[in-house]
């Protein structure tokens, strides 16, 4: 392995480490926020302690993310100080609006809301909540748009080889963020919902024998049930319509990412949407690779009819080295790629597969939800074994599909780390190869990825010991019996 192929290593075990609390943060934060409005509105005791427990795990979840998400700037300088001199000028303002605006309303109202209890009017309190809700979908804005300006650059001129802002309101209304920014959020609501019932199934299926009367927490678990349902059958079916949106623009904008996702050697039209594909996917040429197809269906996915035409990775690898170049730079810093033919195709295995596993776990994970909310309908119970099993495995599953989707996305842009925009100023791109940190050895960067992957192993056997305790305490963990509940002000401090 070369540095180029460690850094990427790196960067990708981190990041996809870390999305796993970003998602589960954001949603959660909304749905407490709603929890704690409706106890506001209603007085109702059960809105409390559904606003505690759910909060409290929420709270152990978004530490982590913090921990986990200061590691990937430093990465920049790190292993991609090439990259970081090159993309400097333009990533200044959306990482400092996230850092300054969103992450600073975050920090300071998710303070007064751990610790004001008792000290804030319920209003004021209950303001500071949804204060930290709404920033951690603004910082979400802000990362987003950073990265959608390396799917696709706008606002920039070219100066001296480097891209320079001149209009950070193109860069924050880049048609790619506006599209990326409602799929993710929906994605989170996604994780967050089958969250809710997961846990939520479980303990009711622990204390399934107790009567109401003897079980004054049933009302949480049950309602907390129902609200998980609706809030990931929603979220799903939002997260179907912004990919149908998503996809067009990556037609669009990628062309080879799309051709890549299908497998797609050769240019058709109109294009059947590939379900399964057999043969060597490993080669780039894909010329073995056979295809069980629904006729005409990546043509609509594409341009929203049934008869366009969808260029394929053999017409767009042309193109591509007729436009960009089919031969790196002669640059001592790529090392053995220098003066190396470029290979336009990402890894066909990846994105193939990524793609559909993306689709699956979505799928089985709204499946999930619908099942819950047919076999709660009009207050009932579930009281059948295998429910509580399943919902718990369900967990996992918005988990993966936000992972799967995050690693296509990533790796469909390859070779470019910078893709260069069709319609957009030339020479703004950059190739992976180029980005890496020149002074870097390989053994520096195996070390860094050897000591960051065994120190993110670590923390989450915290988290998830963390999680696992006061998922098993249940109510009674954030609201000792002892205590009334309003006046249990540092119920969440740890």
């Amino acid at each position: 392995m070369d540095v180029l192929d460690i850094a990427r290593w790196q960067f990708g075990v981190t990041t996809v480490y870390h999305f796993l609390m970003v998602p589960l943060t954001i949603g959660l934060a909304l749905l407490v926020a709603v929890m704690q409005t409706a106890w506001y509105r209603t007085g109702k005791p059960q809105y409390l302690k559904m606003t505690k427990f759910w909060g409290k795990l929420m709270l152990i979840n978004f530490a982590m993310g913090v921990v986990t998400g200061i590691v990937q700037e430093f990465q920049f300088g790190m292993n991609w100080s090439a990259y970081s001199r090159f993309v400097g000028d333009v990533f200044g303002a959306p990482l400092a609006m996230e850092g300054l605006l969103a992450f600073f309303v975050e920090s300071t109202f998710l303070g007064l809301w751990i610790f004001g209890w008792e000290r804030l009017s319920k209003r004021v309190h209950l303001a500071c909540i949804w204060a930290f809700s709404l920033a951690t979908m603004a910082s979400a804005y802000f990362i987003l748009a950073a990265n959608s300006w390396m799917q696709h650059p706008v606002g920039i001129e070219y100066v001296n080889g480097k891209p320079q802002l001149n209009s950070i309101w193109a860069l924050l209304t880049n048609s790619t963020v506006l599209a990326a920014f409602p799929h993710t959020i929906a994605g989170c609501f996604a994780v967050a919902g089958t969250f809710l019932v997961g846990i939520a199934a479980w303990h009711l299926a622990r204390k399934h024998r107790t009567s109401p009367s003897d079980d004054p927490d049933r009302k949480v678990w049950f309602a907390s049930l129902r609200l998980g349902s609706w809030v990931g059958l929603v979220a799903f079916a939002a997260v179907a319509l912004t990919g149908d949106l998503q996809s067009k623009l990556m037609f669009e904008q990628q062309p080879m990412k799309m051709a890549a996702a299908e497998a797609l050697c050769h240019t058709e039209k109109p294009a059947g949407f590939s379900v399964f594909a057999y043969g060597d996917v490993q080669r780039a040429d894909c010329e073995s690779v056979k295809s069980i197809t629904v006729p005409a269906l990546l043509s609509f996915l594409a341009n929203g009819d049934f008869s366009s035409e969808v260029k394929g990775i053999e017409q767009l690898v042309g193109e591509y080295k007729t436009r960009y170049g089919a031969n790196y730079p002669v640059d001592p810093r790529l090392g053995e790629l220098s003066g190396k033919p470029i290979d336009y195709v990402p890894n066909l295995p990846v994105t193939y597969w990524g793609f559909r596993l993306m689709i699956g776990f979505g799928a089985i994970a709204a499946m999930a939800a619908a099942l819950a909310l047919w076999l709660t309908r009009r207050g009932r119970v579930p009281r059948s074994r295998w429910f509580a099993p399943v919902a718990l495995l369900s967990i996992a599953t918005p988990f993966l599909a936000n992972s799967f989707g995050w690693i296509f996305t990533e790796m469909g842009r390859q070779p470019f780390v910078v893709v260069p925009n069709p319609t957009g100023v030339d020479g703004v791109w950059m190739y992976t190869a180029q980005a890496v940190s020149a002074g870097v050895t390989v053994g520096e960067a195996l070390f860094s990825l050897i000591a960051l992957t065994t120190v993110y192993g670590v923390l989450a056997v915290v988290e998830v010991f963390l999680l696992r305790r006061f998922v098993r305490a249940g109510v009674e963990g954030v609201m000792p019996p002892d205590r009334t509940p309003d006046s249990d002000a540092l119920a969440f401090a740890y």
